[in-house]
Formats: structure tokens, C-alpha cells, sequence
């Protein structure tokens, strides 16, 4: 029997998570977990009672031609990262400790956000055009991790 590690479990997880995202562009899952515990998820999409791009006739970052990694603020979307870390504080659950899986390396938003929330360590799997954010990550002492595709 080859069982999956609990890093790949997690990411597979993630994966999963993110097919309900709502974004056009890119779709992101993020599982926070903790003693081999998932805390909490969340996926990228309009904020909880907006409508989402596609009822709004498409990616204003798509039509405006915005590189991805740029011009953050003229996405309606919450990221995936953000999501769960929001989920955390509506229901209570502490995060601090805690490993974030995502689909894709966070950016520069969501680094400084994990980082306040007390994550430890980031295990993703997709690069993003953001080195900064890895800076901020490895001043925080923040570990680091890309999974391999075809660990999964």
C-alpha cells in the first residue's frame, strides 16, 4: 500500500478546494492544518453576497490586460489564502502553528497576512510572480515549500 504523505494529503485536499473557486483567471485552494488537522479552507471568489465576475461580464484585470502578481486591488476576488485565514476568525480557530497548503505560492497580500496570523510554514505547489513575497516570508522565518506535481 502506498498511502499519500501528509503533505500531499493536504495539498490533495487543496486541490479540491479550489474547484469551487469562483475567479476566471486562476483557480486557487488553501487548506490551514495543524497536527495533521485541517483547521480551516477557503478558495478565491467574490466576497460572500457579490456577484462573481462571470455575472459581471468577465475579469476586470483580464480586460484591463493587468499582468498576473499586479494591480491587486482591481480584483474583486478574495484570495484562497485570505479565505481561510478568515474562517479561522469567524469561527473562532486559532492558526497559529499551523501549515497553509495552497495550490499556489501566496503573494505578497497573503504573505503578510499569514504571517500576522502565526502560520509557520507554506507548502504550495504552483510558482507566482512575487519574490517579494518570498522575502517577507523568509525575514519572517516563515518555511518554504514547493511540492512536486508528480508527488500527486
Amino acid at each position: 500500500m502506498n498511502r499519500p504523505s501528509w503533505d500531499e494529503y493536504f495539498m490533495e485536499i487543496a486541490r479540491t478546494v479550489a474547484s469551487r473557486s469562483t475567479c476566471l483567471r486562476r483557480q486557487v485552494g488553501a487548506v490551514i492544518a495543524r497536527d495533521n488537522r485541517i483547521l480551516t479552507t477557503g478558495y478565491n471568489g467574490a466576497p460572500q453576497g457579490l456577484r462573481h465576475c462571470l455575472d459581471r461580464g468577465g475579469c476586470r484585470r483580464e480586460q484591463l490586460q493587468i499582468p498576473s502578481g499586479e494591480r491587486h486591488e482591481l480584483c474583486l476576488a478574495v484570495h484562497a489564502e485570505q479565505n481561510a485565514i478568515i474562517q479561522g476568525a469567524l469561527h473562532g480557530v486559532e492558526l497559529a502553528g499551523a501549515t497553509l497548503y495552497a495550490t499556489t505560492q501566496p503573494c505578497v497580500l497573503c504573505a503578510k497576512m499569514l504571517i500576522n496570523a502565526g502560520i509557520r510554514r507554506i507548502v504550495f505547489l504552483g510558482d507566482y510572480p512575487d519574490p517579494f513575497a518570498r522575502e517577507l516570508l523568509a525575514e519572517a522565518g516563515v518555511e518554504l515549500c514547493r511540492l512536486k506535481e508528480e508527488k500527486l
